[in-house]
């Protein structure tokens, strides 16, 4: 069974930093894309940051500078450094394997239960 497991959401003050972290398990064979989103309170889910198995990034302009998205293929495994966070910045994050393929089958997207990030002084 395919699970994404993320870590590192939390508190921190205007400026700091978090790591976040997901890791894919379950029987993989590939993962086209990984990625985070995110979603505030009153909003639409939007995306932040994803990255290939080619290691090519995408950025939403707001982050872009401050966040940096990584992956490692073997671990099946993304991580988001997170640098110089803003209130605005305060959402629940989603991290998303797209394209996965396993055992028990192909998904288009497959998401994570998500990890609270809350910007505040």
């Amino acid at each position: 069974q395919v699970q994404l497991v993320e870590s590192g959401g939390g508190l921190v003050q205007p400026g700091g930093s978090l790591r976040l972290s997901c890791k894919a398990s379950g029987s993989i064979f590939s993962i086209y894309a990984m990625g985070w989103y995110r979603q505030a309170p009153g909003k639409q889910r939007e995306l932040v940051a994803t990255i290939t198995d080619g290691g090519s990034t995408t950025y939403t302009d707001s982050v872009k500078g401050r966040f940096t998205i990584s992956r490692d293929n073997a671990k099946n495994t993304v991580y988001l450094q997170m640098n110089s966070l803003k209130p605005d910045d305060t959402a629940v994050y989603y991290c998303n394997a797209d394209r996965l393929l396993s055992s028990s089958g192909y998904y288009r997207a497959f998401w994570g239960q998500g990890t609270q990030v809350t910007v505040s002084s």
